[in-house]
């Protein structure tokens, strides 16, 4: 049941990615953190979201934002991915479940209250190293970055391409200097290391799918279907984080 769910996570996950672009930890790492640990969902969804990212990335290069902001919001990432390993190794679980779990609160919270709100460029630009360091701490701790990256870039009401290119060197640079830690904390074996190359294969092929319905499904409706969707996940590992917590 556990290796369904977990196929079932990831292929939510590449739904959403091919979508909108990003997103696919938001959705993957919380519906395998239910069944398994939040240091073995991310240790799992480590290699999809490096090398996602890096197809990704290359892919969309031509239409990068300037590349101070670029190398700003990516090093800040990496940087930050480093800092979240770190608590990653030494939280305690259910603290790491409670993290995740209202990481994605927080991101449904500021969609709700704040969905016209728009971050201007020069703003953004002075905020892009330490929002983004923030934000890979939360990505590299709980495997959750988007109630700060993907809020700070959406605020920026970028156009498609430009968000795609930008979150992808961010969730790219975090994931370079991710995986080697998750080795080194002795999170990643080998048969971990297997396993996260094999979750490449349901984010891969739920790609295009998440594509094909983003150009049919009018984009409110299909926003607030994943909306939905994260608030039951978020307060299902709440609950399961409560269980856990020694009283």
């Amino acid at each position: 049941m556990g290796i369904v769910l977990a196929i079932l996570g990831l292929s939510l996950g590449g739904l959403l990615k091919g979508a909108t672009g990003a997103g696919a930890p938001i959705i993957a790492v919380p519906v395998l953190a239910m069944y398994f640990n939040v240091p073995l969902a991310v240790t799992i969804f480590a290699m999809p979201n490096l090398l996602t990212n890096i197809w990704q990335s290359w892919s969309f290069r031509k239409h990068q934002l300037p590349r101070r902001f670029t190398i700003l919001f990516a090093g800040g990432g990496g940087i930050g991915a480093a800092i979240g390993t770190v608590l990653l190794a030494n939280l305690p679980g259910h603290a790491l479940t409670l993290t995740v779990a209202f990481a994605v609160l927080a991101y449904l919270v500021f969609r709700v209250i704040h969905p016209g709100w728009m971050l201007r460029y020069p703003i953004a630009e002075r905020l892009a190293f330490p929002t983004s360091t923030l934000a890979g701490a939360l990505g590299g701790a709980a495997g959750v970055s988007a109630p700060i990256s993907l809020t700070f870039l959406n605020a920026m009401k970028l156009e498609r391409p430009q968000f795609i290119a930008t979150i992808s060197a961010f969730f790219a640079a975090m994931g370079a200097v991710q995986v080697p830690m998750l080795v080194a904390y002795g999170f990643m074996d080998w048969k971990r290391f297997i396993l996260s190359v094999g979750a490449i294969v349901p984010v891969l092929a739920f790609m295009p799918v998440g594509s094909w319905l983003a150009r049919r499904i009018p984009s409110a409706i299909f926003d607030k279907i994943i909306l939905v969707l994260l608030a039951v996940v978020s307060l299902r590992l709440i609950a399961q984080a409560l269980e856990q917590v020694p009283f």
